[in-house]
């Protein structure tokens, strides 16, 4: 138990803002799924004729408009000919209804769901169109749950989390070593840049799918030189790394604009969204990637003798010379991770916006860094984890999904986060000096003792 909360303890943090938004976030649902629909479909079959004329509503852009589709195909199929959809804004309902008033006829059925109940036409039917007296609006039956906990939010959560997550990896073994790389939200549009000017360069929309794999190489291993470059500087001529990344930044910055001359490159091949958009058996592609890197992460750091050096490093670098380990070129090596992340994620978000752009990538890293520090990762070095890191990036997520939720402005969002920067480094001082464990197991331990 000591040990699951001094490397894991920001789970219990996460499941409770998960609790704390899902109570937050609890209303009315109105169901939209097939299961509703046969709902739907039961109700009126038994209530009404074949030849009744039955409206499907569904509101523009949102789930109750394949909703309103999928129900007049299921009406259809049970023999109601009559059947029409209408999916927009409430003036489109209002048009539809003088539409049939004006012809002399009348529906029997409004079928809907979602906020489509809300519309005012809706509400005020029967003052509106006293001839339609007979008409039923019919919605299936509601139930309780969180906006927070829809599928379509949940999927937001990791789709929104998944370029800073893959970040986060090569951040989480430079922090550990003791260092920092603001570099890398320049290094996303760096790489983002150069792997769609390849991609243009190579046939643009005409190109064949494996010039995708092309540009995304060459984009990830462009930042992976960069990031050596910057590791050499702190491992060899021992410049903070603090410097050397914000220089880096600014000129990653700087190069991104200098080779798109400032506009978005637009000519790439059809298969570029597959990596950002696609899925595969249901599952979308980045949470699948998501998934192996981090395996892969947590097994190298934990399990190989590189990823102990990593350690070694950041607890104490003389000690760890003198065991024989290669400091500079572990150095090196943790950027140049880093950087190559930095590469991945640029390529992700190519993919997800099917465009290069370089202002991609704006003040991310400072939520990679956050997101780390959030995970238990100490800024002085020694301790992290990469599976902590992870946390770290739900829960910077799940606060900034849960004020959109509750409609909370952005600047105060902002303010919140930085609290949460705050209050993550404020513990990991707390663990760092033993006051958090003292204070977690002191009374357990004077218990004991009375025993």
């Amino acid at each position: 138990m000591r040990n699951l909360i001094r490397n894991y303890g920001m789970v219990f943090v996460l499941i409770g803002l998960c609790l704390f938004f899902s109570v937050l976030t609890l209303k009315e649902q109105a169901p939209e799924s097939s299961r509703a629909i046969g709902q739907l479909v039961e109700q009126i079959s038994k209530a009404h004729r074949k030849s009744d004329l039955i409206l499907t509503v569904g509101a523009f852009n949102k789930d109750s408009a394949p909703f309103a589709r999928q129900l007049r195909e299921e009406l259809e199929k049970e023999g109601f000919g009559n059947t029409r959809v209408v999916v927009g804004i409430p003036r489109d309902l209002r048009l539809a209804l003088d539409e049939i008033r004006a012809s002399g006829s009348s529906p029997a059925v409004i079928a809907t769901s979602g906020d489509v109940i809300k519309w005012r036409v809706l509400e005020r039917l029967g003052e509106k169109y006293p001839e339609f007296g007979d008409c039923e609006v019919l919605i299936p039956e509601s139930y309780l749950w969180p906006d927070f906990l829809k599928r379509s939010n949940l999927l937001a959560i990791v789709d929104r989390i998944v370029v800073i997550a893959v970040i986060a990896i090569g951040m989480t073994m430079v922090i550990i070593t003791g260092g920092i790389d603001l570099s890398v939200g320049s290094l996303i549009a760096v790489s983002a840049v150069i792997g769609t000017v390849v991609m243009k360069k190579l046939g643009g929309l005409a190109a064949a799918d494996w010039v995708v794999l092309v540009g995304f190489i060459a984009g990830i291993l462009s930042c992976g030189v960069i990031g050596g470059l910057g590791g050499l500087l702190v491992a060899r001529f021992k410049v903070p790394p603090f410097i050397t990344t914000l220089g880096i930044m600014l000129m990653g910055r700087g190069l991104a604009f200098m080779i798109t001359g400032g506009f978005s490159i637009y000519q790439v091949p059809k298969a570029l969204p597959w990596l950002g958009q696609g899925t595969s058996m249901g599952i979308p592609n980045t949470v699948i990637m998501l998934f192996f890197l981090y395996i892969i992460a947590h097994i190298f750091m934990s399990h190989t003798r590189l990823g102990r050096h990593i350690y070694a490093v950041g607890g104490n670098q003389e000690a760890a010379r003198l065991s024989g380990v290669s400091v500079g070129h572990v150095i090196v090596f943790v950027y140049i991770i880093s950087s190559l992340a930095a590469g991945l994620g640029g390529c992700i978000q190519a993919s997800q916006l099917n465009t290069g752009t370089p202002n991609m990538g704006v003040m991310y890293e400072l939520y990679v860094i956050a997101a780390v520090v959030v995970g238990g990762s100490s800024l002085s070095g020694g301790t992290g984890r990469i599976l902590g890191t992870l946390i770290g990036v739900f829960v910077i997520s799940v606060i900034q999904n849960g004020m959109n939720l509750l409609g909370i402005e952005s600047y105060t969002q902002q303010v919140v986060l930085g609290l949460v920067i705050l209050g993550a480094v404020l513990l990991d001082k707390a663990r760092s000096s033993g006051a958090l464990h003292s204070a977690l197991f002191k009374k357990s331990q004077v218990r004991r003792q009375e025993k």
